[in-house]
């Protein structure tokens, strides 16, 4: 009898087994969505019970989805879909997935169980949603190297159990957060260890509220951003803190003295700033390893005392005011890189004997005047540019300029004489595999010998042990390459070896960036926090089934499938004809139905033409990947050659950004009516299957940013660069003065700016523009949209939209053209460093330094002096004090005669022809080339017109 219970027991307990092994119907109906959406999923995605098949990067608890790990495997989709749906969902990691070009929803709120929530090295866009304030449970958020946009949402600040906060490298401007008495704020983040800020575009303040005696941080990194003001006295409270960085702002004034309480910093940034007063003494902070504190506006100073603190690997004080002479005990055994160069220190220079033959040291730009250890000393060393470097016996190495890169150090082979495959690399162990490969960035670290292999050997024993903590089949790494980029990040080229076999899994892949991202598993007491980017893996196995019973039944199904597939085909080639012949008699048939919406009358169209998404289809090869030209928070941008055999521009709308039917009627309207030879021409539009696409004539050349940069493979020169702006000015005066009515571009930028085959400049994308409509205000009232960089601040603080905002845009531009560089420039505005340059005194000779250097000596460019005021009128506070486009066009055309009148006679012939034979702004030109019936939507042409 008890043996027949304890059977019985037996089954029941299997079957409840069973039963617990079946996936929960709402998380296997998001699964599917999932599936039937998104592209290059696990092959084994298949079944109907993820949690019983095991699928990969899924783990399921009692029949619930609560980890979807995805990371590194190519995935690719336009929408996180349903995955909010996942209500048990713990864990989500999608890092390292570059297809994913989606906004992050609201509905993320859903996700109330998360607790870590890893999207680094993806292209997710758009804002962080309000909504993330609502995941309780959050305890780690890694949202870095992305294109978020917006600002931080303060209902970050409810997460109260989160320890880690990084929103690094994305796109985000605005003020840091703080709570107000009604609203939440990041100050309320008392448990958090890591803001990590850097490589955004925040501004203002950094509030003294921000930080507190109760707050447990250890890194603030606020580097490369747009802030200002103080550095508030209440960081000083944070006695956790243990590195610091908010390098590359507009910080000023002093620093207090309260710094000197943070015993545990190891790390301190706070160079490319604008500081002032005495150079902070940190006497007592002996635990610091790095600082940074060079280029800032410090009172002259001698050596402080604290140069001397034996805990020092790293001391970078150049240009910050120093005098006087320094002293042989600054030169001590842990020392690794000194730089005090553009400074004004004099005297004797003396390094002692007890520093470390691997010793860096710069002192350019000084007024040393003799070398004690000339001929006896073992270091890096330049003098360069001292008196004691000067005249003809100074013939010392010391004098030699020094070498800007750090030494990079390949891992030695252990197995010389083996050899692999042209694709397959040689491991540690002398074994043939596919490696997992990508970049592991430090954001700050306490060294600077990158060719000290005790640093090589900490990472790599570190990374090893969480791998095996993970049991992750991984035999061997190698790490190499270590460097420092652009933004002060310690790099290592990193390659992952697998165990058993010659390649990894997907989820082995996944499990590496997750163990690597998650931070969870290892320290690095002398590197700071890090993120790491694969490169796309290249050899994940097929699926392959051994199940013979399994086969057979698809075969069988797939046959009775096929054959309904087949008499569906039919069925809908006969519909889709009847639909096709319909459609052709009139496209506009079904104009407004798609969506079941009535928006009136089709579009009144002036040139531009109905095109069918299957021929837009067939012109870019199905939306070949080959095809794909360029990319944003829109969609994509596909070239492509109609049937007409026109070459053209397709700006395919993806699902996340499709306007309403009526939003799209206006816009290709009024793009339909706009037609200048410096106005990018619009050909067609589709509008059909649920897509929205824009057909543009196809510009050669790339835009204005890339042929300023050299990326598009040429250099504009001076010459070149004012035909440009000429253009480009009076394409916008036509949409100003002569389009009726009047059109606000919104987005006037160096990459809304494209070169043709002649160099002739056109603007481009009107999907922020505006009609300025018949009101007598001259200004539309409506929300803020625009680049940051480029964007009126009149009109971002009134909302009030007028033609003057195009102005100060375009005069942006122009300052663009004239030094290369980006609005934003290492955290600096190019507005501010061209007041800066320039001085109260309108000088130009301090405009040099910013002057971009391919364009030669300043005394060469004929008109500069006028072309500089042009571009300072643009970009004045005041909207009314701005110029009009038109006085831009007039102005632009009178530097352009100085400049001729500068170049000899044939040079001046050539550039005369080019400006007046290809026509003036009031040229009206349709999209194929024949001329402009239609005009009485025009006014008269431009008065410039009548010079011809």
């Amino acid at each position: 009898m008890d043996s027949r219970i304890s059977v019985w027991k037996l089954i029941v307990f299997s079957q409840v087994m069973v039963i617990a092994a079946v996936t929960d119907q709402s998380d296997v109906s998001v699964l599917n969505a999932i599936k039937s959406s998104w592209q290059n999923l696990p092959p084994d995605w298949s079944g109907s019970d993820p949690c019983g098949n095991i699928w990969e990067g899924i783990k399921c608890t009692n029949s619930r989805v609560t980890s979807l790990v995805l990371a590194g495997m190519a995935v690719r989709t336009n929408s996180i879909g349903d995955i909010p749906s996942l209500s048990q969902l713990e864990y989500l990691d999608l890092s390292n997935n570059k297809g994913i070009k989606a906004p992050l929803p609201p509905t993320i709120q859903n996700l109330k169980n998360l607790t870590t929530l890893i999207l680094v090295g993806c292209n997710f866009f758009g804002p962080i949603p309000d909504s993330i304030g609502s995941l309780e449970k959050l305890v780690f958020l890694g949202l870095n190297h992305n294109s978020f946009t917006g600002t931080i949402p303060r209902s970050i600040g409810k997460l109260a159990n989160l320890t880690w906060l990084d929103i690094t490298d994305n796109q985000l401007f605005g003020r840091i957060p703080v709570s107000n008495g009604t609203d939440p704020g990041l100050d309320m983040l008392v448990n958090t260890k890591h803001f990590h800020f850097a490589n955004n575009q925040l501004s203002g303040l950094i509030p003294y509220r921000l930080f507190s005696s109760s707050m447990t941080l250890i890194h603030v990194l606020f580097n490369n951003n747009q802030l200002s003001g103080k550095i508030p006295s209440s960081i000083g409270l944070v006695d956790t803190l243990e590195a610091i960085r908010l390098d590359s702002n507009s910080l000023d004034g002093d620093l207090h003295r309260n710094i000197t309480n943070l015993k545990s910093v190891s790390e301190f940034y706070l160079a490319n700033n604008n500081l002032s007063g005495p150079i902070p003494d940190l006497i007592g902070m002996n635990s610091l390893y790095y600082v940074d504190m060079s280029n800032n506006s410090f009172d002259a100073s001698d050596i402080p005392a604290w140069f001397t603190l034996p805990s020092l690997t790293t001391l970078l004080m150049d240009k910050t005011q120093l005098q006087g002479q320094i002293t042989s005990d600054v030169f001590h055994p842990q020392l690794q890189r000194l730089g005090l160069s553009n400074n004004g220190l004099n005297g004797t220079l003396d390094v002692g004997n007890s520093y470390k033959s691997d010793l860096i040291v710069d002192l350019t730009n000084n007024s040393i005047v003799d070398f004690t250890q000339k001929s006896g000393y073992n270091m890096n060393l330049t003098l360069a540019n001292n008196p004691v470097c000067e005249g003809g016996g100074a013939t010392g190495r010391y004098c030699q300029p020094m070498n800007p890169n750090f030494p990079n150090r390949l891992p030695s082979s252990n197995c010389p004489a083996a050899s692999c495959p042209s694709n397959k690399i040689l491991s540690p162990n002398c074994a043939c595999a596919n490696p997992y490969t990508g970049t592991i960035y430090f954001l700050s670290y306490s060294f600077s010998n990158m060719d000290n292999s005790t640093y090589d050997t900490i990472l790599h024993d570190a990374l090893m042990s969480a791998f095996r903590s993970s049991q992750l089949p991984v035999e061997s790494i190698s790490i190499s390459n270590a460097s420092v980029n652009e933004f002060s990040y310690l790099q290592y080229k990193l390659h992952v070896f697998p165990s058993g076999q010659d390649y990894f899994t997907r989820s082995t892949v996944s499990s590496i960036g997750t163990v690597i991202n998650r931070q969870q598993l290892f320290s690095l007491p002398l590197f700071g926090p890090l993120f790491f980017l694969d490169d796309s893996y290249c050899c994940f196995p097929g699926h392959k089934s051994s199940n013979i019973g399994i086969i057979i039944g698809v075969a069988v199904g797939g046959f009775v499938l096929l054959l309904l597939i087949g008499l569906a085909i039919t069925y809908a080639v006969y519909q889709r004809r009847q639909a096709k012949k319909a459609k052709h008699s009139n496209p506009f048939a079904s104009w407004g139905l798609d969506n079941g919406s009535d928006v009136g009358g089709v579009p009144e169209l002036k040139g531009a033409r109905w095109c069918s998404f299957e021929e837009l289809k067939r012109c870019t090869n199905n939306f070949s990947d080959v095809n794909l030209i360029g990319s944003g928070g829109y969609g994509q941008v596909y070239k492509g050659t109609l049937d007409s055999g026109h070459v053209v521009a397709i700006k395919r709308a993806q699902q996340g950004s499709l306007q309403g039917a009526h939003e799209f009627k206006t816009e290709i309207e009024l793009l339909s009516r706009i037609h200048h030879k410096n106005l990018v021409a619009l050909v067609g539009f589709c509008y059909e299957q649920g897509e929205q696409m824009l057909v543009y004539e196809y510009i050669s050349n790339g835009t204005l940013k890339d042929n300023l940069s050299g990326k598009a493979g040429m250099r504009l020169d001076w010459v070149k660069r004012l035909r440009a702006a000429l253009d480009s000015a009076k394409g916008l005066t036509y949409m100003h003065e002569l389009a009726n009515p009047p059109i606000i571009h919104r987005d006037i930028k160096s990459t809304n700016i494209l070169l043709d085959d002649n160099l002739t400049a056109k603007v481009a994308d009107f999907g922020l523009s505006k009609l300025l409509g018949d009101d007598s205000k001259g200004y539309v009232s409506t929300q803020v949209k625009g680049t940051l960089g480029y964007m009126d601040p009149e009109y971002y603080m009134t909302q009030q939209l007028t033609e003057k905002s195009d102005v100060y845009s375009f005069g942006v531009v122009l300052l663009e053209i004239l030094t290369a560089r980006s609005p934003i420039h290492r955290g600096k505005f190019i507005v501010k460093e061209v007041n800066e340059a320039i001085g109260k005194s309108g000088d130009l000779n301090g405009l040099h330094k910013i002057l971009d250097p391919s364009l030669g000596s300043s005394q060469n460019l004929g008109g500069l002096t006028e072309f500089v005021n042009l571009a300072m009128r643009c970009v004045r506070d005041s909207g009314v004090h701005r110029p009009k486009m038109g006085e831009v066009v007039r102005e632009i055309e009178r530097i352009i005669d100085l400049v001729v009148l500068s170049l000899d006679a044939d040079s001046a012939s050539t550039f005369s022809n080019h400006k007046f034979s290809n026509g003036e702004v009031g040229d009206l030109y349709h999209p194929y080339g024949d001329s402009v019936s239609d005009v009485s939507s025009m006014s008269l042409p431009f008065e410039t017109e009548l010079r011809r």
